[in-house]
C-alpha cells in the first residue's frame, strides 16, 4: 500500500510566510526575501513528509495566497482591469499582479478592485473566485507549478507529485461575470490547456499528478456531469505516460459513484471520515485497474485517528481488490489543521494526548499502514487512548446536559413579531434614514498586540493592561463621535480573536500556543478546541460594553459571537452530534445578552458568519442542519424584550437558497457582504420581500483600498431600488480589525458621508 498526502499547512511552523507576505506588501522586503522564506517553507515541508514515510509527497499546494487564484494565474484567467498592473511605467512583476488580483490595487494612478472571495465548501478557508466572460480565452500564463515541481524533484525524486485543481471544479468554483452563457461550457476551451500543463509536467519527470475534484461530492447537473466525461477523456488521450489520481473530499460520491469510478485515471481518492459509508458502493462499482486512496485520516479535525476504526476500512478494501490496489491517505488536505501538536506545551496532558495536528496525522498514516501489515503494538496503544477519551471525567458535566434537554420552543423565540418590535426601537433609538455602523472591530494595532504579549508574560500587570485598553477604547469612542456614527462599537481592542475571545471564557474549550490555521491570504486563525461539554461561568463580554457606553451618549453595541460560528471555526469534539455542542453553546450565549441588555446595552450584535458555510454539501441533508443551526441562533438571541435590538452579521454567502432560514432568524437587523458583488446579493432578500433591516456592506474591507463617497452613494441607491429605505443600514462589509488605520478612518469618513448625501436624495416615509 502506497501512503499518500493530498496537500500541506503552507504558513510554516511560525507562520513565517504570512510575516513574509505582509513585509513585502508594505515594502520592507523584495520578492528575492519573500521567495526564500516561501523555498525554504516548502523544502521543510517535503522532507518532513518524507521523513514521515509518505510515498506521494505533494507539491504546488504551496501558496502565497489563495491555490485557487495559483490556477487561474496558471491558465491565464485574469480579468482584464488587471491588464494595466503590468504595464510598462508600473515596474511591477508577476507576483504583484497575482498579490492585485487578491487584495486590490491603489497605486500608479490605478484604482482596481479585488476579485471576489468566498468559502471553500463548508471550511474556514477562503478563496479567491475565477471570472468568467463569454469570449474567455485560457493559456498558460505562469509557470510556478513547473518551477515547484522541479523544485520538489530535488528534495523528494520520484515522490513529487503535482497537484493542480481539476478542470471541471476550478470551472465550477468560478462565477460569470455576464449573461448569456454558462462557465461549464467553457471546458472545451479549458481542458487544452491542461492537457499541456500534465505533458510538460511529465517531461519534467512527473510520474503522478493529483487533479482535485472536490465538486465531484456534489449535487451535479447533467451538463457538469458531461463535462467531467469529456475532460478526463479528452486529457486521457493525450496524456499518455503519467498516471494520474483525482482527488475527492468532504462529502461522499453518492449518485456520482459511478461516474466517478469510471474516469479514465489511476487511482480515486475519496473521503472516508466524512463519508465512510460509501466506501462499499465504491467497492462494488470499482473497476479492476483502478487503485483507491483511502481518507481515514482526519484533515480537518485535531482528534488523533482511531485505528480500530480506520482498519476495519482499510482492510476491507484490501480484502476486496488487493493491497496493490489500496493507498493510505488523510480525508483531504493537510491545510485545515495546525502545523505540530509537539509545539503545544501547555495543554492538559490528558486531552493532548487525545490530539493530532498535521505532523502527527502524517504518521498516523505511516502507523495505519504498519498496523494493516501486523504492528499490533501501535493498535493496541491507540486503543488505550481512544477507551481513556471515552471515560474521561473532563468531558462530561450532567447540569450542562440537563440544560439542554430542557429546551422548549418558547425560548426560540421573541416576545413580540418584528413589526411590533421595530415600531419599539424606532421609538428607542430615533435613529435617522441610512443610520451608520461599523460590524465591531478596529484595527488591531502593533501597540495592541504587543500589550496582550507582554500581559502574557506578565511583563505588565492586568489592572495596567485593562488601563492601556481602556484609552485605545476611548480614542475609539471620540473619534466615532467625530466623523458622526449613529450607532458606536467599542473596537475590541481587548479581543485576540472573535471566536478564541469567547472560547477562552467558556468551561470546554482549550486554546493552542501554535495551532494556527490559514484563513484567507495571509490572515491565520487559531480556532479553539471544543473538548467537552459547555458553560459559562460569568460574564464575558460585559464589563467592556458597559464601559464603553459610560464614555458616550450615543448608542454602543454588544458584540458577540453567534453559536453556530463559534462551533464552525472550532475544532469540535467528535464525541457526540454538532447540534448539542450548538446547543450547549447557544445557552451560554444568551446568558451573556440578557447580561448585556441588564446592564444598559440596548443594541447587541450576535455574529453568524458561518451559517452558510455548515451548510452540508448535499442540498437533501441542508433541512436537518438549517433547523437546528437557526433554532440554535434563535435561542441565543430571544431572551431579551422587545426595545433591544438584535444585530446579526454574515459574510461572503449566497442567501438565494436559504433566505427563507436567514429570514427564519428573525434578527431585527442584519449585516452583510454585498460591495464585491456590487449589491448583487441583495436580489435574494428583494425577491423574497425580507421583512427586517438589512445593512448591505458597502465597502470591502478584505482590500487596503479606500472607496469613494460616489462609489457607496452608487451602492445606496442600488439597495434602496431594491429594499425599503427605511430597514437600510450603512456599515462595511465585515470587522476591521485586519486593515490599518489610515485607511480605515478614511473609508469610514467616506461612508458616513456616503450616508448623508444618501439621506439627502432620500424622503423619509411617513409610516413604517
Amino acid at each position: 500500500m502506497l501512503k499518500n498526502n493530498l496537500g500541506y499547512p503552507r504558513m510554516g511552523s511560525h507562520r513565517q510566510l504570512k510575516k513574509a507576505c505582509e513585509q513585502y506588501w508594505s515594502g520592507k522586503i523584495d520578492q528575492k526575501e519573500l521567495n526564500l522564506v516561501a523555498r525554504k517553507i516548502r523544502e521543510e515541508n517535503w522532507q518532513l513528509q518524507l521523513n514521515s514515510g509518505i510515498d506521494l509527497v505533494p507539491s504546488n499546494d504551496f501558496s502565497y495566497y489563495d491555490q485557487v487564484l495559483d490556477m487561474s494565474l496558471l491558465l491565464g484567467a485574469i480579468p482584464t482591469r488587471y491588464t494595466p498592473v503590468l504595464s510598462s511605467v508600473s515596474n511591477n512583476n508577476e507576483l504583484d499582479l497575482y498579490f492585485a488580483m487578491a487584495r486590490g490595487y491603489q497605486k500608479d494612478g490605478l484604482d482596481i478592485t479585488a476579485m471576489e472571495m468566498t468559502k471553500w465548501f463548508d471550511t474556514n478557508y477562503h478563496y479567491i473566485v475565477p471570472e468568467f466572460t463569454a469570449d474567455q480565452q485560457f493559456k498558460v500564463f505562469s509557470e510556478k507549478i513547473y518551477a515547484e515541481y522541479n523544485h520538489a524533484r530535488q528534495i523528494a525524486g520520484k515522490a513529487a507529485k503535482p497537484v493542480l485543481l481539476g478542470p471541471v471544479s476550478y470551472l465550477l468554483a468560478g462565477k460569470e461575470k455576464e449573461s448569456g452563457f454558462e462557465k461549464i461550457d467553457l471546458i472545451k476551451k479549458l481542458v487544452p490547456v491542461y492537457v499541456e500543463v500534465i505533458n510538460q509536467l511529465k517531461s519534467y519527470g512527473a510520474t503522478w499528478i493529483q487533479l482535485d475534484e472536490p465538486f465531484l461530492s456534489l449535487d451535479l447537473s447533467k451538463k457538469e456531469k458531461e463535462a467531467y466525461v469529456y475532460a478526463y477523456q479528452e486529457i486521457a488521450k493525450q496524456c499518455n505516460g503519467v498516471k494520474l489520481l483525482v482527488a475527492t473530499y468532504f462529502e461522499g460520491l453518492l449518485d456520482n459513484t459511478q461516474l466517478a469510478v469510471n474516469l479514465p485515471v489511476d487511482a480515486l481518492h475519496i473521503d472516508l471520515v466524512r463519508a465512510p459509508q460509501q466506501l462499499e458502493e465504491v467497492l462494488a462499482l470499482v473497476p479492476d485497474n483502478l487503485i483507491l486512496s483511502l481518507g481515514v485520516v482526519d484533515g480537518r479535525n485535531v482528534w488523533k485517528n482511531n485505528y480500530t476504526q480506520s482498519l476495519v476500512l482499510i482492510n476491507r478494501a484490501v480484502e476486496a481488490i488487493g493491497a496493490d490496489r489500496v493507498m493510505v491517505a488523510p480525508s483531504c488536505s493537510l491545510l485545515h489543521t495546525p502545523f505540530d501538536l509537539d509545539q503545544e506545551t501547555e495543554i492538559h496532558p490528558e486531552i493532548k494526548n487525545w490530539m493530532a495536528f498535521a505532523k502527527q496525522k502524517l504518521h498516523e498514516v505511516q502507523e495505519l499502514h504498519q498496523i494493516a501489515n501486523g504492528n499490533t503494538e501501535l493498535l493496541t496503544a491507540n486503543q488505550q487512548t481512544i477507551a481513556a477519551r471515552q471515560k474521561s471525567t473532563l468531558i462530561h458535566k450532567t447540569i450542562v446536559k440537563d440544560r439542554v434537554a430542557a429546551i422548549t420552543d418558547s425560548d426560540a423565540e421573541r416576545k413580540s413579531a418584528f413589526p411590533v418590535r421595530q415600531q419599539l426601537q424606532q421609538q428607542r433609538f430615533k435613529l435617522p434614514l441610512f443610520p451608520t455602523t461599523t460590524i465591531g472591530s478596529f484595527p488591531q494595532t502593533d501597540d495592541i498586540r504587543q500589550l496582550r504579549a507582554k500581559l502574557k508574560k506578565q511583563e505588565i500587570t492586568a489592572e495596567q493592561y485593562d488601563a492601556a485598553i481602556e484609552q485605545a477604547t476611548i480614542a475609539a469612542i471620540r473619534w466615532q463621535e467625530e466623523i458622526g456614527l449613529d450607532v458606536l462599537v467599542h473596537g475590541e481592542f481587548e479581543r485576540n480573536d472573535m471566536v478564541e475571545y469567547f472560547g477562552e471564557r467558556l468551561d470546554g474549550f482549550l486554546f493552542t500556543k501554535n495551532g494556527w490555521v490559514q484563513s484567507y491570504g495571509s490572515r491565520c486563525v487559531k480556532p479553539p478546541v471544543i473538548y467537552g461539554d459547555v458553560s459559562r461561568p460569568e460574564d464575558m463580554t460585559v464589563r467592556w460594553s458597559s464601559f464603553a457606553q459610560q464614555q458616550t451618549d450615543r448608542l454602543m453595541k454588544g458584540m458577540l459571537t453567534g453559536p453556530i460560528t463559534i462551533l464552525q471555526w472550532s475544532f469540535v469534539r467528535d464525541d457526540q452530534p454538532r447540534s448539542v455542542t450548538t446547543n450547549q453553546i447557544a445557552l451560554a450565549i444568551r446568558d451573556e445578552v440578557v447580561a448585556l441588555e441588564k446592564a444598559g446595552i440596548g443594541v447587541i450584535q450576535i455574529d453568524e458568519p458561518a451559517v452558510r458555510e455548515g451548510l452540508p454539501l448535499r442540498k437533501a441533508d441542508w433541512p436537518a442542519y438549517l433547523d437546528w443551526a437557526i433554532r440554535a441562533f434563535r435561542i441565543s438571541a430571544s431572551g431579551v424584550q422587545d426595545e433591544t435590538q438584535i444585530h446579526t452579521h454574515m459574510c461572503y454567502s449566497e442567501f438565494n437558497d436559504i433566505i427563507t432560514n436567514i429570514a427564519a432568524m428573525d434578527a431585527d437587523v442584519i449585516t452583510i457582504e454585498t460591495s464585491r458583488s456590487q449589491m448583487e446579493l441583495l436580489n435574494a432578500f428583494s425577491n423574497f420581500e425580507y421583512p427586517n433591516e438589512i445593512g448591505p456592506g458597502v465597502y470591502d474591507i478584505h482590500s487596503p483600498r479606500v472607496p469613494t463617497i460616489d462609489e457607496m452613494v452608487s451602492l445606496l441607491e442600488k439597495a434602496a431600488k431594491l429594499l425599503p429605505v427605511q430597514n437600510l443600514w450603512v456599515n462595511p462589509d465585515c470587522g476591521l480589525k485586519t486593515r490599518k488605520w489610515p485607511e480605515t478612518q478614511q473609508a469610514l469618513k467616506n461612508m458616513v458621508d456616503a450616508a448623508k448625501q444618501a439621506r439627502e436624495k432620500t424622503t423619509q416615509p411617513e409610516t413604517v
